[in-house]
C-alpha cells in the first residue's frame, strides 16, 4: 500500500484524535472503467524491493498544495512518502485499527473549516485536481499513520512537572501576554501544556527513528518525468 502526507496535516488529524476506534477502514475506491488504452505510471523512486510511483508523488504535491498553499520540492515529498512507507509497514504488520469513517468525516470536517466556505473548499480541490475521494483517502492515512506513531512512542514520552513549569512561564504566558489577553493560572492549563510537551516529544522519537531507519534503506531516486521537479 502507498503513503501520503503524514506530518504536515497533523492539526487536522488532532482535532479528531481523541476518536480512536478499532473500526476497519473504508473499502477502496472501484477501479477507473476501463478504456482502450491504458496509462502507464513511471517510477519516481525504488525503495528495496518496492517503488514510489509518480502519481504518488503528484497525488502528495496535490495534496500539500490544497492544505499548506504550496507543495514542497520533489526530492522533500519522496522523502516524506519513504517515511510514510516505513510507517505504513510497521503499522500493518502490527495490525493497526485503521480509522473509522466518522473519524474521516470529522478530519474532512475540519479540513473544510479552514477555507471561507464549502464552496470555496470545493473550488479549490478542483483547482489543484483533488476529488472528494482523493482528500478522504489522504486523510484515512493521516489518521491511520498519525495514531499508529502515537501508539508507539508514547509511551516513552517523558514530561516533568519542570517542564511543564517552564513552557508556562517562557512560551505559554508570555505568549498571551504580547496579545493582552487574559493568563489563566497554570493548574488550570497544565494538562493542555502537558499534552503540546507529550506531542512534541512523540514527534522528536518518530523523526529519530524515521532518519536512523531511512539510513539503512536503499533508496533510488529516479529523474522526473513530465516536467516534474
Amino acid at each position: 500500500m502507498r503513503m501520503r502526507t503524514l506530518i504536515f496535516a497533523l492539526a487536522i488529524v488532532a482535532a479528531v484524535s481523541a476518536t480512536r476506534t478499532a473500526a476497519q477502514s473504508a473499502p477502496a475506491a472501484a477501479p477507473p472503467p476501463e478504456t482502450g488504452a491504458q496509462t502507464i505510471d513511471a517510477i519516481a523512486a525504488r525503495l528495496d524491493t518496492d517503488v514510489i510511483t509518480e502519481s504518488e508523488v503528484r497525488d502528495l504535491a496535490d495534496f500539500q498544495t490544497l492544505v499548506d498553499g504550496s507543495s514542497k520540492p520533489r526530492a522533500e515529498v519522496i522523502r516524506e512518502l519513504t517515511d510514510q512507507w516505513i510507517v505504513q509497514g510497521e503499522a500493518d504488520t502490527a495490525h493497526f485499527a485503521h480509522p473509522s469513517d466518522q473519524d474521516i468525516d470529522s478530519a474532512y470536517a475540519e479540513l473544510v473549516k479552514r477555507f471561507p466556505s464549502q464552496a470555496a473548499f470545493d473550488q479549490r480541490c478542483a483547482q489543484v485536481g483533488l476529488s472528494q475521494e482523493a482528500v478522504r483517502r489522504q486523510l484515512a492515512q493521516q489518521l491511520y499513520l498519525s495514531r499508529f506513531l502515537d501508539f508507539r512512542f508514547r509511551p516513552a514520552a517523558e514530561v516533568s512537572d519542570a517542564d511543564v513549569q517552564k513552557y508556562y512561564d517562557e512560551q505559554f504566558a508570555p505568549q498571551l501576554k504580547a496579545k493582552n489577553e487574559a493568563i489563566p493560572p497554570l493548574d488550570e492549563v497544565q494538562d493542555k501544556i502537558r499534552e503540546v510537551l507529550v506531542q512534541r516529544d512523540i514527534t522528536d522519537r518518530a523523526n529519530q527513528w524515521l532518519s536512523d531507519t531511512r539510513a539503512h534503506l536503499e533508496i533510488d531516486i529516479l529523474p522526473a518525468t513530465g516536467g516534474a521537479q
